[in-house]
């Protein structure tokens, strides 16, 4: 779902203007309340040249992202819709709709959806793209050159 404001470039912007513009992308209420909503990522930020990542997911019923540590992301998590659990090393907690949540770099951080599911935006800083560096000592070929993962942006 996009917004139909800003969808594309004002008429009178002319090609040698690229200034970006602020602009409606979603709504996450409408998301939200899906009746049928499939699991998984229902909306993602792509636009180009952006300095963040977010994505509005929906957890079915007693699903779960498995208790995770995140080394270099904080994200913000807001519950749009449904209820679940906050996991990490501390005891689980509630969450219900209208909270925001700070998970920050290095917690323990895990979700498992209430009876209902759940939907959540989460967002944090942009993940760089796959990286190939050369291993050490490897020729001008690259031939062992190794590859920096890049984990999903999902949160």
């Amino acid at each position: 779902m996009t917004g139909q404001d800003g969808d594309a470039p004002h008429p009178a912007a002319g090609a040698a203007d690229r200034t970006p513009a602020a602009r409606v992308l979603t709504d996450a209420a409408a998301l939200a309340a899906l009746p049928e909503a499939p699991p998984g990522a229902l909306w993602k930020l792509a636009e180009p040249g952006r300095q963040l990542d977010a994505n509005v997911v929906r957890l079915p019923p007693s699903a779960r992202v498995a208790p995770h540590t995140e080394p270099d992301l904080d994200v913000l998590l807001l519950v749009l819709a449904g209820a679940g659990t906050l996991l990490g090393t501390g005891d689980p907690r509630g969450l219900r709709a209208g909270e925001l949540v700070w998970l920050p770099h290095g917690a323990v951080r895990g979700i498992e959806a209430g009876p209902d599911g759940l939907t959540y935006l989460t967002t944090h800083r942009r993940r760089p793209g796959l990286t190939i560096r050369r291993a050490p000592g490897a020729g001008p070929t690259g031939d062992a050159g190794d590859a920096k993962d890049a984990e999903d942006a999902a949160g």
